[in-house]
C-alpha cells in the first residue's frame, strides 16, 4: 500500500484523538490581517518531517533544545519577526512600532481582531502578561537575558487594548531584533497556572490540546510519545495571500520521532517524509544521487550560523556528590589545559571525514558566513601536537613511560565525552577527538546518550566530564548570544548558574557584552564584539570545532519552498507552502 494509504488507515484506526483538520475561517470584519508577497497556493495535504529526537517541552519560555523550538515555533508567533530569507526585521503580531529620539522606548501598534487558535481575542493584556513571565526570574526563561538592559529588565506598560510601550533602562542595538521568537501567550489559559506558580506544568507534551493555544499557523492535534505529534491548520491564522486566502495552506503538519540521522534519510529515501534538512554531508551524497529520491531537490546553502563545540565541566559541584568528576576540574579549570586539547584537535579532518568538505572550521563562536560580525583578525591555531605538549608541561603535566599523560600528583588523565545518540556528525566527532586526544597520552571515553538524558546531565544534575553540543543558528546579531556569554546566562554552559562571574576574563566578556547591546553605532559595537570574540577565543570556555554547511532536501512538488541559512532552515515560512497538483502530489490532495 502507498505510504499515505498506511497514514490514512492508521488516522482512522486511532479513534477519537484523531479528527478532522479545521477550514480556515474567512476573514472577519475589522480583522487586520497581514497580507503575504508568495506564490499563491493551493489548500490540503499533510507535509511530514522526521526528527531525530522527542521535543522536550511545548512551553515556549523554556524550551531550550532544538525538538522542542522547531515544533514551538509551528504553534506560536511574535511580535516583531525576523525573515530568515532576508534576516530583515518584519512587522508580525506588531503591525507598526515606533521609537524614541533617544532610543529607549518602543511603542508597538498590534493588530486588531486577531485570534489565537481556539478562537480567544489576542490584545495587549496578553503582551503584558507573556513578558511578565519572560521576566520573572523564577521561570528560568533563557531568553530573560536579551530583555534586561543596562542591567535592568524592560519595563512594559498597556497603553490601550492594541499598544504597548515598551522602556529600556539604555539605548538598545538592534532593538527591534529583540522580539523575534518571544512567543506571545494566551493570559486566558495560563495566568492561572502562572500565578499558582505552575507554568513550566501547564504546556508539557501531556497536556490535552484544549488546552494549548498559540498564534502560529497550527495547533497542537494528537501526540503519540515515542512516535509523532500531529499539529493541524489554525482556522484563526493572523495571515493571508493576496487574494485574501487565509493561511496556511496545508490541513496538517506531522512530526515523526525517529532517533537519528540516518533514520531521517531512510524515511525521506523511502518517501515517508517531505522535507529532510540538517543533513550530513554523507546522507546529502547518497541521497541526491540516489535513484529513488529523483523527485527531490538538494540544496547546498553554505556554512550554518551553528558552531559545534567541546565543553568541559566547570560546574560548582559541591552540593552534587559527584566528587569523581570534581576531582577532575582542577584539570579543566586551567586554561592551558584547555588550549592544549584546543591545539591537539585536528579541525581540518573534522571537516574532511564528517563533513566531507560540506563544513567549515572554527576557532570562535562567529560563523565564517555571518560577513558583518566574524572577527577577521581572530588567530586559528593550527593543529599542533607539539604546541598541545609544551602547553601542558607548562602545567606541570607530564607522561609516564608508557606514553599515559599524567598530572602533579601523578594521577592519569582519563575522562569522558557525553555525546547525543541522535546526531551522527557529533558522535564521529567524539571519536576522532577520542583519536586525537589519546596522542597526547589522554584517556578519552566516548559515552553515547540518548538526547533528553544529554540534556539533562548538562542543565539539571552536572553529571558529566565533557561533553560536545552545538549552539547558533537563530540570528545573525551578537544579542540572541547573550544567555551564553553572560557569566549568569541561560545557556553559560561550562558553569550554570553563576550569581557573579567566576574569573576575570568572564567578567570582562560581561562588561565587553553589555556594551555592545546598548551601543548604536555598527562600527563601535563591532569592536567591542571583536574585543569579546577574542578573549572567549583566549581562554576557551568552549573548544570550538566546526560548523556544517546547511544541507537540505525537499520533494519537487513543494510550493514556496525557500530554505535560509537562519534556523528554522525549512519550516521558516510554513504557513506559505502547499503541494503543487499534478507533480507528485499526494493522493487526497484538493484540485
Amino acid at each position: 500500500m502507498h505510504r499515505w494509504g498506511c497514514f490514512a488507515t492508521l488516522l482512522l484506526a486511532c479513534g477519537h484523538a484523531c479528527f478532522a483538520s479545521s477550514a480556515p475561517q474567512p476573514p472577519q470584519h475589522g480583522e487586520d490581517l497581514l497580507v503575504t508577497d508568495n506564490q499563491i497556493g493551493r489548500y490540503g495535504g499533510t507535509l511530514v518531517l522526521a526528527q531525530r529526537s522527542e521535543p522536550k517541552t511545548l512551553n515556549p519560555v523554556t524550551a531550550a533544545d532544538a525538538p522542542s523550538r522547531e515544533v514551538i515555533g509551528r504553534l506560536t508567533a511574535d511580535l516583531i519577526h525576523i525573515n530568515r530569507w532576508t534576516q530583515n526585521t518584519e512587522p508580525a503580531l506588531a503591525k507598526a512600532w515606533s521609537v524614541s529620539n533617544d532610543g529607549r522606548v518602543f511603542t508597538v501598534k498590534l493588530r486588531h481582531g486577531l485570534r489565537f487558535s481556539d478562537g480567544q481575542p489576542f490584545d495587549a493584556d496578553d503582551v503584558v502578561f507573556s513578558f511578565q513571565v519572560y521576566l520573572d526570574e523564577n521561570v528560568h526563561s533563557p531568553q530573560r537575558d536579551l530583555l534586561v538592559v543596562g542591567g535592568k529588565p524592560i519595563k512594559v506598560q498597556k497603553i490601550d487594548q492594541y499598544s504597548v510601550r515598551f522602556t529600556l533602562a539604555q539605548p538598545y542595538a538592534a532593538a527591534e531584533r529583540i522580539f523575534d521568537s518571544l512567543a506571545m501567550m494566551p493570559r486566558h489559559l495560563l495566568e492561572r497556572p502562572y500565578k499558582a506558580g505552575q507554568f513550566a506544568q501547564a504546556l508539557t507534551l501531556n497536556t490535552p490540546p484544549a488546552e494549548i493555544a498559540g498564534m502560529g499557523p497550527f495547533r497542537v492535534k494528537q501526540y503519540i510519545p515515542g512516535q509523532r505529534i500531529v499539529l493541524e491548520r489554525n482556522p484563526f491564522y493572523w495571515k493571508a495571500d493576496r487574494s485574501k486566502n487565509r493561511l496556511p495552506y496545508l490541513d496538517e503538519l506531522v512530526f515523526l520521532f525517529v532517533g537519528n540521522e540516518d533514520a531521517q534519510a531512510i524515511r525521506f529515501q523511502a518517501g515517508e517524509t517531505d522535507i529532510i534538512s540538517r543533513l550530513s554531508a554523507e546522507n546529502y551524497a547518497l541521497l541526491s544521487k540516489d535513484v529513488a529520491t529523483r523527485g527531490t531537490d538538494f540544496f547546498d546553502l553554505g556554512p550554518s550560523l551553528e558552531y559545534d563545540f567541546l565543553v568541559f565541566n566547570l560546574n560548582d559541584l559541591r552540593s552534587k556528590n559527584l566528587d569523581s568528576i570534581a576531582a577532575k576540574q582542577a584539570w579543566f579549570q586551567a586554561v592551558k589545559f584547555r588550549q592544549a586539547v584546543s591545539s591537539a584537535i585536528d579541525r581540518d579532518s573534522i571537516v574532511k571525514l564528517v563533513y566531507t568538505g560540506h563544513g567549515a572550521a572554527l576557532w570562535g563562536n562567529v560563523s565564517p558566513s555571518n560577513k558583518l560580525w566574524t572577527d577577521q583578525m581572530l588567530p586559528h591555531t593550527p593543529y599542533s601536537l607539539d604546541r598541545a605538549r609544551e602547553l601542558l608541561k607548562s602545567e606541570g603535566f607530564s607522561w609516564r613511560s608508557d606514553g599515559q599523560l599524567i598530572d602533579r600528583q601523578g594521577v592519569a588523565v582519563e575522562f569522558s565525552v557525553i555525546t547525543s545518540t541522535s546526531n551522527a556528525q557529533r558522535m564521529k566527532m567524539a571519536t576522532l577527538i577520542q583519536d586525537d586526544l589519546g596522542k597526547l597520552g589522554m584517556n578519552v571515553h566516548v559515552v553515547p546518550l540518548e538526547f533528553r538524558a544529554l540534556l539533562d546531565r548538562v542543565f539539571q544534575t552536572y553529571d558529566y566530564e565533557a561533553s560536545i553540543m552545538a549552539l547558533g543558528g537563530g540570528d545573525a546579531d551578537p544579542n540572541p548570544e547573550m544567555n551564553v556569554w553572560l557569566s549568569n546566562g541561560g545557556t553559560h554552559l561550562w558553569r550554570l548558574g553563576e550569581a557573579r562571574p567566576a574569573t576575570d576574563w568572564e567578567a570582562l566578556i560581561d562588561q565587553l557584552m553589555q556594551k555592545q547591546m546598548v551601543q548604536l553605532k555598527y562600527k563601535e559595537r563591532k569592536h567591542l564584539y571583536d574585543q569579546a570574540q577574542e578573549i572567549i577565543a583566549a581562554n576557551v570556555p568552549f573548544v570550538f570545532l566546526a560548523t556544517p554547511n546547511i544541507l537540505v532536501g525537499a520533494r519537487k512538488n513543494l510550493g514556496n519552498f525557500k530554505p535560509a541559512i537562519l534556523d528554522p532552515n525549512t519550516l521558516w515560512n510554513v504557513e506559505q507552502l502547499y503541494f503543487i497538483p499534478g507533480n507528485g502530489a499526494r493522493p487526497g490532495e484538493k484540485p
